[in-house]
């Protein structure tokens, strides 16, 4: 069975995930994570093309995050790190080959994955499908609390974000047609945590 977690960048999408999985006990895919990783090594090789870095890396995602053996955990959670991230997934190769890599884990299990895309692209045929959304102030609010920074600072990369992603054949602001919206602004955690287990419940009742 495979939870699909969409939504924009500070909609609490990570957060929702991982405590979702930890309660129904899936295991959870972070696909922000992957296209982490790619932004880091494309930087690191600026004269390979993105989608050719994207194919070849070797990601393994858990407590700690490997990318081509070393340990890149805290090294893509930077906002330089979401910036790279940003820049590598509106090219169509880097999404190809990182689709590939995400419908081959979630084959078999139980999965909750989130990040962007998922329910359109990555996993079409999930079970549940959420889109996780907030007003731009209130996810500004949430990345500047994680990432150390100015809220001003953040809102204005977020917006940019956002413009980029939108015109990179992308409808990541937008909530498929056969997702459930929730709107997470003034939710406490718990309660938009409730609210995905009880889909997941009443989808696992419906199979059997």
């Amino acid at each position: 069975m495979v939870i699909a977690i969409d939504g924009p960048a500070g909609a609490g999408k990570s957060t929702v995930a991982r405590a979702v999985a930890q309660r129904l006990g899936f295991t959870y895919l972070d696909t922000g994570a992957m296209y982490r990783c790619v932004g880091l090594a494309a930087s690191s090789d600026p004269d390979s093309p993105a989608g050719e870095v994207a194919a070849r890396v070797n990601i393994v995602l858990g407590d700690r995050v490997l990318l081509d053996g070393r340990d890149v955990t805290e090294a893509i959670r930077t906002a330089e790190a979401s910036e790279g991230a940003s820049r590598v997934a509106s090219d169509p190769a880097v999404r190809a080959a990182l689709v590939a890599k995400q419908q081959a884990i979630v084959a078999g299990g139980d999965w909750v994955a989130e990040g962007r895309d998922i329910a359109t692209v990555v996993a079409p045929d999930a079970a549940v499908k959420v889109f996780l959304t907030a007003d731009p102030e209130e996810r500004a609010r949430r990345r500047a609390a994680d990432l150390g920074q100015l809220v001003e600072e953040v809102l204005k990369a977020q917006h940019e974000r956002d413009v980029r992603d939108q015109t990179a054949d992308r409808s990541t602001l937008e909530a498929p047609k056969d997702s459930i919206p929730v709107d997470t602004t003034g939710l406490t955690l718990d309660e938009v945590i409730e609210q995905v287990v009880t889909l997941a419940v009443e989808a696992k009742e419906i199979q059997v």
